[in-house]
């Protein structure tokens, strides 16, 4: 019998494995799009947080982002899936279940990814906020805008004008962080990946695909980051 080659692993035909990776790319891709998100709502509180807040909400803000981003991520994930089975488990009991129950691991995953890139996001958003100069705040101010007005037609685009490039650095970190989502046992890009290498014996090209597709994704990424940092810079003088 003849030896699959590289073409014949990627294809889409009966025997290839282009429609497993195809979907565990639109897993990876799941998982950072539902972490990003929840890391921008836990971001944009935190950043209120740290510049708004009292002394005890500065002080939560600041022990968040401090403990999320001095532990590993992995650690992380770990903490959210057994902690999370454990919590469902003990729930589960109540209500006369027996044994073991599993936390979903994409909930799992997708929390974890989103607790620690909310601690960056956090950061990133205060800086981006620091950056809008008062003196248009000012002039919102004396030209009879109210707060919200001045929030939604002033602070909030600017700051996110600001925001944006670390905001795509932040997603990169993301998308290589839906990785590690591999130890709760969803089947993504790299677990895929995994799997292949493991059932042909061809572990340099499973791994080689996976790395391409991971380049492929960052890159789209980051031109659809360069298109809005453009749309978002409209008018604005550059030196």
């Amino acid at each position: 019998m003849t030896e699959p080659g590289f073409l014949d692993i990627i294809s889409f035909g009966p025997d290839g494995w282009g429609p497993a990776l195809a979907a565990g790319a639109w897993m990876t891709i799941l998982i950072a799009i539902a972490g990003f998100a929840i890391g921008g709502v836990i971001g944009t509180f935190g950043a209120w947080a740290k510049i708004a807040g009292g002394p005890l909400i500065r002080g939560c803000a600041e022990a968040y982002t401090t403990v999320l981003r001095g532990i590993p991520d992995l650690l992380v994930i770990y903490l959210f899936y057994f902690g999370g089975s454990a919590v469902v488990t003990a729930v589960g009991q109540l209500f006369g279940a027996e044994g073991f129950v599993s936390f979903p691991g994409f909930i799992a995953g997708a929390l974890a990814v989103g607790i620690t890139s909310g601690a960056q996001q956090t950061e990133v958003y205060r800086g981006a906020f620091r950056a809008v100069h008062p003196g248009e705040l000012e002039a919102a101010t004396a030209c009879g805008m109210g707060r919200l007005l001045k929030f939604r037609r002033i602070t909030a685009p600017l700051t996110l004008r600001y925001a944006l490039p670390g905001l795509g650095n932040v997603w990169q970190v993301v998308l290589k962080e839906s990785a590690l989502v591999s130890v709760t046992g969803v089947v993504e890009l790299l677990r895929q990946a995994q799997i292949g290498a493991g059932s042909t014996s061809r572990p340099f090209d499973f791994f080689f695909i996976a790395a391409m597709i991971y380049l492929a994704i960052s890159t789209v990424s980051g031109l659809v980051l360069q298109v809005t940092e453009r749309r978002f810079s409209r008018g604005v003088r550059r030196g």
